[in-house]
């Protein structure tokens, strides 16, 4: 398996197939590199290099007890992109890798990062406040927290019907998708799971979207049930530069694997 140790050292497993202008893929919470697959596969093909990696306390990575915030992530996508030399790349982030992928790119990717691509993102801010009447109450992440931490291989399996929508009425329900998600969830470590919800639940990520220059493209299902994208797409995409929106009727927070062919062809057309 491919993994570099970074500084405090902590083993970072990545995926690099192909070569051409380099797409980095950042997963949500608690998933891997794997989650990526319809999208690797499809842009490897259109003849890009593709690179996903597992977060530290995700997947095939280290079960870090510490460092499970998002400063640390984004050193060590910064650790990782310096290793494999990545220069003119596109960034593409889903959920939790969302608000990674945008705080890599304002604090470590100039000179590096030609695009950034939010999809279902936290960002900027996901707790319900005064200034964030749309957001989610933090009693909602305090219920993950309680679940993850005690009744994790329970959970995992639960949380699959709102993040793909299965308990809509009608909707055809792949219990293979749902089997994957867990088998991902189940890979990580729980402490840095744990740890995790705080980092995409209460990270502000203001500041990063503002200073970003490079063109942004966010995409967010009206229907997501996980990260609402009135307090989320909607608000970040007036604090970016250069920012594009597309919101998508009826579809689902998990859309990158559900409805794989409209947003991977979205992205191309993006990067185009």
């Amino acid at each position: 398996m491919d993994k570099i140790t970074v500084k405090d050292g902590t083993e970072i497993y990545y995926k690099d197939w192909g070569t051409g202008q380099p797409i980095f893929f950042h997963h949500g919470w608690p998933l891997s590199a794997d989650d990526w697959d319809a999208q690797m596969i499809f842009f490897l093909e259109k003849g890009f290099r593709v690179i996903a990696y597992d977060r530290r306390g995700h997947g095939r990575s280290t079960q870090t007890v510490t460092g499970n915030e998002m400063d640390t992530y984004a050193v060590d996508v910064a650790e990782l992109t310096t290793f494999l030399d990545l220069k003119d790349a596109i960034h593409i982030g889903h959920s939790t890798g969302g608000g990674e992928a945008i705080r890599y790119a304002a604090k470590y990717g100039k000179n590096r990062v030609a695009k950034v691509i939010l999809i279902s993102a936290v960002t900027p801010y996901m707790i319900k406040d005064d200034s964030n009447p749309e957001g989610v109450p933090i009693e909602v992440f305090d219920d993950i927290r309680f679940n993850t931490a005690n009744n994790r291989q329970q959970f995992y399996q639960d949380i699959t019907f709102p993040f793909y929508g299965y308990n809509r009425e009608g909707v055809d329900i792949k219990k293979g998708i749902q089997d994957n998600w867990w088998r991902q969830g189940m890979m990580g470590g729980i402490k840095a799971h744990v740890d995790c919800i705080k980092a995409f639940s209460e990270t502000d990520f203001t500041e990063d979207l503002k200073s970003v220059d490079v063109p942004v493209l966010i995409l967010h299902g009206e229907d997501d049930q996980i990260v609402p994208y009135k307090a989320t797409a909607l608000r970040a995409v007036k604090l970016v530069k250069n920012g594009k929106i597309i919101t998508y009727p009826g579809f689902c927070h998990g859309m990158p694997t559900t409805n794989a062919d409209t947003i991977n062809a979205d992205i191309l057309a993006f990067i185009k």
